[in-house]
């Protein structure tokens, strides 16, 4: 008689246990500013579809437990000045873990040191100036490879290849990044015993560059090295073949992106890039990205990945340290070792920099392919 009492209730709680809602997870915010707007506005758009592909993956995956990943993306505009408005804001306001960005070195150096004086780690997905970035302080950390790391063994691999013994070197003087690539662009050539026949600049508003090319080209040199953002770097690629170059050009990381291909057209055929990212490794990491990315309706780029692995370096931080707090991803990165991501096996060096294999990429049949 007991037992028949206690049945209904039995059932009654496993009931009542089936329809109990899951676990409340807990919320965490991660910022990020990116140039949806402006002169780095093709970047920022990559950028934007790699994080939100992270974050989703991330909460699918359910790999921290009770945490729900939310993005907060918010445009910098590619200027200095937006870029600390959004800054102050995902820091006071929506009270973020981590940033990622900005999208440009440039607005790095106004907006970093406001993170860093706050005490929220900002993770650097496309500053490749090699210097000003992680120098800011020890709560900025860089998971893109900077020019340093990538430009010298590009211009390596395409000497191998092509045999150049004398260059032009055309650069932007108004922008942090273009500078650091003329920089480590003018150090390599002389380190690689090429001679340099001339230097022009321009600046980011500039659409002609014909007496820049034109006194380039005057020189008759065997390569062109070009340091410049996609907008610029599009009408100086199709410009110079306009004047009649059709010899090799070599391009900085702001060459990184489908947009120099789409803007260029056929003139872009056989420009030459350093970049971060094998786009055909066969890595089990990169082609689950690619697939992911597809299934998405999306053709990542070198800046849609950093900013996925941007993502996936602040999780495992997370997980490593079992903390979902500002000071817990800080202390998880220095944790980060052979993380497995569409760049390769990734870990942060002791500067705080990202550290993993590049690549040289050519444009051939209208696409970016490795260069073999």
């Amino acid at each position: 008689m007991a037992m028949s009492r206690l049945a209904p209730l039995a059932a009654a709680a496993a009931l009542l246990a089936w329809a109990s809602p899951a676990p409340a997870q807990t919320v965490v915010k991660i910022g990020a500013a990116l140039s949806m707007t402006g002169p780095a506005a093709a970047y920022g758009a990559q950028q934007k579809a790699g994080i939100q592909a992270a974050v989703d993956q991330i909460n699918k995956s359910g790999e921290l437990k009770g945490v729900k990943l939310e993005a907060v993306i918010e445009d910098d505009a590619s200027t200095k000045e937006q870029g600390i408005a959004v800054f102050q804001r995902l820091i006071n306001k929506d009270k973020v873990v981590a940033i990622i960005g900005p999208t440009l070195s440039n607005t790095a150096t106004a907006t970093d040191p406001l993170a860093q004086m706050a005490g929220v780690p900002v993770v650097a997905v496309s500053n490749t100036a090699p210097k000003g970035i992680t120098d800011i302080g020890d709560w900025i950390w860089r998971v893109s490879l900077t020019e340093g790391q990538v430009i010298p063994g590009a211009l390596k691999a395409a000497q191998a290849k092509l045999g150049f013994k004398t260059a032009g070197v055309l650069y932007g003087n108004d922008d942090a990044f273009t500078q650091a690539g003329y920089s480590v662009m003018k150090s390599a050539l002389e380190a690689m015993g090429v001679k340099t026949v001339g230097t022009q600049t321009f600046a980011k508003p500039d659409r002609d560059y014909s007496a820049q090319l034109t006194a380039l080209l005057g020189q008759k040199p065997d390569i062109l090295v070009v340091s410049a953002l996609v907008e610029n770097a599009s009408g100086i690629v199709a410009q110079a073949r306009q004047l009649g170059y059709t010899g090799p050009i070599l391009g900085g990381n702001g060459f990184n992106s489908p947009a120099l291909i789409a803007n260029a057209g056929k003139a872009a055929e056989g420009v030459l890039v350093g970049t971060a990212w094998n786009k055909v490794s066969t890595e089990k990491a990169n082609q689950d990205y690619v697939a992911l990315m597809k299934a998405r309706g999306h053709e990542p780029d070198q800046f849609c990945t950093q900013a996925y692995v941007g993502v996936q370096v602040v999780a495992d931080a997370m997980r490593l340290s079992g903390q979902h707090t500002r000071a817990g991803v800080k202390a998880g990165f220095l944790k980060v070792k052979d993380l497995p991501t569409p760049l390769g096996k990734f870990s942060f060096l002791p500067s705080r920099d990202g550290d993993h294999a590049p690549a040289v990429q050519v444009v051939k049949d209208g696409k970016f392919q490795i260069m073999q």
